[in-house]
């Protein structure tokens, strides 16, 4: 592609995967933060909750002051405290939906311009009932979100047997269930991402296509799942290129050319695509940014 990816998507950073410490709602998050809003290469960080009002106050400070947008990751809520929103427990259910909506509250307290959030586990058995209680929370999310302003609710499709194994999801059943929820919310999509297609056994084109007129988000990252051995088997989100794993430039470039074939990149409506890689043990979070937008560049020259 002759043209800058910047015509087509606004780059992003998940910045508590780039920096791990940050993704119980603590740590070094302003320090964190002000890296990578001081980084012209990204318009876009993508940030989970912050227990502190003091920092968050001073985080929004420090988006609206580069110049950059944000976006809110709700899925850290649900996984660190092992909540499901699709639970046949009527009470997990509802805990898990009242600790969605505080995130949503705290996202539109941060300004953000979507909130994302996954599915939960489920037995094989009872499939059937657990898609109904996620129907059922869904639109009760969607509600909510809409009562409080027109910020965007995205889904994160993930894998269903791998790692998170969550309902959503194949692409048939996440086609289904897209397709639900938007008949009656015009504020929901779908969040797709390139590291969970092969925990998914799906290429680019079987997993997008389906679902193109759903797609609101997307991200950028790596996975391993050949052997199951190694400590960054299944969604571990390791750098690029790493030793055993799936993807590199070659598979980002057929991810970006599928997202650009079905009109997901585009010049009229630049939608958030964001990079999202984890340091492996000590590997310094600074050189594995570095990787992951040495690996778009490379990437998208061959679009």
């Amino acid at each position: 592609m002759n043209e800058s990816f910047r015509k087509y998507m606004k780059v992003g950073l998940v910045h508590f995967m780039a920096y791990p410490s940050t993704s119980k709602g603590e740590g070094p998050i302003l320090e964190t933060l002000r890296r990578i809003a001081m980084d012209e290469y990204f318009e876009v960080v993508e940030m989970t909750w912050i227990k502190d009002p003091a920092v968050r106050k001073k985080a929004r400070q420090i988006i609206e002051t580069s110049h950059m947008e944000f976006s809110y990751a709700g899925m850290p809520r649900l996984l660190l405290t092992k909540q499901n929103i699709n639970s046949l427990n009527g009470e997990e259910r509802l805990q898990a939906l009242a600790n969605v909506k505080e995130g949503i509250d705290e996202a539109y307290e941060m300004g953000a311009k979507d909130f994302a959030f996954l599915s939960g586990k489920y037995e094989e058995p009872r499939k059937e009932e657990a898609y109904q209680a996620l129907i059922r929370s869904t639109k009760e999310i969607c509600a909510y979100a809409k009562s409080k302003g027109d910020m965007k609710i995205a889904i994160e499709v993930f894998d269903y047997d791998v790692d998170k194994c969550s309902l959503i999801g194949p692409v048939a059943l996440t086609q289904r269930y897209a397709k639900e929820i938007r008949r009656e919310y015009d504020n929901f999509g779908l969040m797709v991402d390139l590291s969970h297609l092969p925990q998914l056994r799906e290429t680019p084109a079987e997993s997008l296509i389906p679902v193109k007129d759903y797609i609101i988000h997307a991200h950028m990252g790596n996975t391993l799942v050949k052997d199951k051995l190694s400590p960054v088997y299944g969604d571990e989100h390791p750098r690029f290129g790493f030793p055993g794993s799936e993807n590199d430039v070659a598979e980002l470039v057929e991810y970006l050319r599928v997202l650009l074939d079905i009109g997901f990149l585009n010049k009229e409506n630049r939608p958030i695509v964001s990079l999202e890689v984890k340091p492996y043990e000590d590997e310094d979070p600074e050189l594995v940014i570095a990787n992951a937008k040495r690996v778009l560049n490379l990437a998208w020259d061959q679009v």
